[in-house]
């Protein structure tokens, strides 16, 4: 089934929508982020047609709906923002950018002029500028070697294919002797008509699709190019259809072509209707199918959603597996690409410049050093820092972990089954008035409990690195530090014959991992190491300086490797807000939300943690566990909720 609109899909619908110029835009919608489906939607007003809905779903398609996707009672920030600078304003022009899957939607309110980016190539985004083209505001913030999508930014186009509808004869004929793909795959890639409609060229040109670039005559080339003029000049005799097989939907097409021929077709007056039906009935349908019965039975939709994990985990577990054997089953093209991308990058060459040298490469990833092709219809990314054996690990690795968490879901459904036997009602435990806790001296710092009871603290920067160390640094404690930027520097304190076991030390260095810029990062481990106190000092060597917040460190220090991040926030039963570890929150809090880095900022965040938190012990929890209050025990950066239970 077609996931996402070509470009040939986007000339046409950017087309078809000119009329909307000159409507006005009541209302910005963005959808609930509970769902898997985003969608963006306007809601217009054009004088004479009266009001309509334009959805867009970045990274696959745009089109006016009758089937809108529920959006939440209280807008997102996105949403709100979009309304701030566009709502009242009317739409000036719709236009594609070369040929390719971008679309600006201009507007005009007063005489400030602001614009709608939608890239509907993946991942996708939907990008607030102004008319100076710089980001007011993006949906998703992202960072590409050479192109930043954040705010304050200026807006900067991809690398830009050549456009079918335009290109020569001549240059169709350049562009062939330039390419070391087949005929097909040069179509898709190079002239950005996508899979379907190369074929369509190939077909009616009568050119075999996997025929070297190199090895196309020029009559051969005139041919093609005939074929392409043929098939692009349908874009003026337009019969948008869905295609069929069996009963389920394949394809939505602006026109018709012969490979589906033979096929079942649904015809529509206008291709945004095609688009509708196909993508944004789909799409509700979806949220419709996942969104519980109310009057289901708590057990009974909890026994659901462990079976569609038990299934989820089973796919992915058969799908890694998949991908691990398909690197071993093409070793040597795989060993030899691995082999030439590190020469290059050696020789100084830039990514970009890889990918275009290699076409084989469909996505480079400079921060992880990742490159995805395409192994048995599946796309799999490489770390070229890792030989074949050790890609192939990676993989193997992740599929444990899954067999792991799947024998987990497994004894989970066994035991809701049993209580789905009982079905004994619990009498809802009241909850005591919450009252605001009297303030300890560590609350001024990052701290939690670890499982062994022993108090950890850290310090929130420079300031208090050295404040913590000057007066609260013990002979009997454990000083630990990360050497990445901004790391806290943490004290495990040490009751007076206390030992300290090797799973406080686990979750002392977890918690000095997870404050520091590797967070921020997105990057998922890092190293730290602990000393005693006799071993740290302000006193340099001759010569040296010590920055505010840093100290000298002498004798041996104990590392610790490949730490992982993970941070939970917790309600203990004595109503304290903590933060801190997984392990350690888990084991002294009965509400529990683990996160992990993500895209969302700090006060969405801590505002999504206080929901949970409020949902199941009543909103009198903001007297202890506000959004404000969360945000302290939340790690620098951008955040996700990994899970979320008692």
């Amino acid at each position: 089934m077609k996931q996402a609109m070509t470009s040939v899909d986007v000339a046409v619908i950017v087309s078809e929508l000119q009329h909307l110029v000159g409507s006005r835009i009541e209302k910005i919608y963005r959808t609930d982020t509970d769902t898997d489906i985003e969608q963006i939607r306007l809601n217009l007003y054009l004088f004479g047609e009266g009001r309509s809905d334009l959805v867009i779903t970045p990274g696959a398609c745009v089109h006016l709906t009758a089937h809108p996707l529920p959006s939440p009672k209280t807008p997102p920030m996105f949403a709100m923002t979009l309304r701030k600078y566009l709502s009242h304003g009317r739409i000036v022009s719709i236009e594609q950018y070369d040929f390719d899957r971008i679309v600006e939607i201009k507007t005009m309110r007063g005489e400030v002029e602001n614009g709608l980016i939608l890239e509907l190539f993946p991942p996708g985004n939907v990008i607030l500028v102004n008319h100076e083209h710089k980001i007011i505001l993006p949906l998703h913030p992202v960072t590409f070697r050479g192109r930043r999508i954040r705010s304050g930014e200026i807006y900067k186009l991809p690398d830009m294919q050549s456009n079918p509808i335009e290109i020569t004869r001549d240059g169709l004929s350049d562009l062939f002797s330039e390419s070391d793909l087949d005929l097909v795959k040069t179509l898709a890639t190079r002239l950005n008509m996508g899979g379907v409609i190369a074929e369509e060229v190939c077909s009616y040109s009568g050119v075999d699709k996997k025929t070297g670039c190199q090895d196309l005559s020029d009559e051969i080339v005139e041919v093609v190019h005939g074929g392409i003029a043929h098939v692009f000049g349908q874009m003026a005799n337009l019969k948008p259809h869905i295609a069929y097989k069996d009963e389920n939907k394949i394809d939505v097409l602006p026109f018709e072509i012969s490979r589906y021929a033979d096929r079942k077709k649904r015809y529509f007056s206008t291709f945004s209707e095609a688009l509708d039906e196909f993508f944004g009935k789909a799409a509700k349908e979806q949220v419709i199918e996942k969104k519980p019965d109310r009057k289901q039975n708590p057990l009974e939709h909890r026994l659901t959603q462990q079976e569609n994990a038990i299934h989820k985990f089973e796919r992915d577990k058969s799908d890694l597996s998949a991908k691990a054997e398909a690197i071993y089953t093409h070793y040597q093209p795989v060993d030899e690409l691995l082999g030439l991308v590190r020469q290059e990058l050696a020789d100084g060459r830039t990514w970009d410049e890889i990918r275009a040298e290699h076409p084989e490469i469909k996505r480079t990833d400079p921060r992880n050093r990742t490159i995805t092709i395409e192994l048995d219809g599946m796309d799999i990314p490489l770390d070229t820092g890792k030989n074949v054996p050790q890609n192939a690990q990676i993989f193997y690795d992740r599929s444990k972990k899954i067999s792991s968490k799947l024998d987990g879901a497994v004894r989970a459904i066994e035991n809701t089954r049993e209580l789905l036997k009982k079905r004994v009602k619990k009498p809802k435990a009241k909850m005591p008035a919450p009252k605001r806790p009297k303030p300890r001296w560590y609350d001024q710092y990052r701290w939690f409990r670890s499982s062994d009871g022993l108090l950890v603290i850290g310090g929130r920067g420079a300031t208090s690195n050295e404040e913590i160390v000057k007066k609260y640094l013990e002979k009997r404690d454990i000083f630990m530090h990360s050497q990445a930027p901004g790391a806290p520097v943490t004290i495990i304190k040490v009751d007076k014959g206390a030992e300290v076991s090797e799973q406080t030390i686990a979750e002392a260095a977890q918690f000095a991992i997870s404050y520091s810029s590797i967070w921020k990062g997105g990057q998922y481990t890092g190293d730290c190491y602990w000393v005693h106190p006799d071993q740290v000092s302000k006193t340099p060597e001759h010569g040296e300086f010590v920055s505010k917040g840093a100290f000298i460190i002498r004798g041996t220090r104990n590392y610790l490797k490949d730490v992982s991040v993970g941070i939970a926030i917790g309600i203990t039963s004595d109503l304290r807000l903590i933060g801190g570890p997984v392990s350690a929150v888990s084991n002294h809090a009965e509400n529990v939300v683990e996160i992990v880095p993500g895209r969302f900022n700090q006060n969405d965040i801590a505002k999504k943690i206080y929901r949970i938190f409020s949902d199941a012990l009543g909103r009198s929890i903001k007297v202890v566990a506000s959004p404000d209050q969360i945000v302290k025990f939340l790690p620098p950066g951008e955040s996700d909720i990994r899970s979320k239970g008692k």
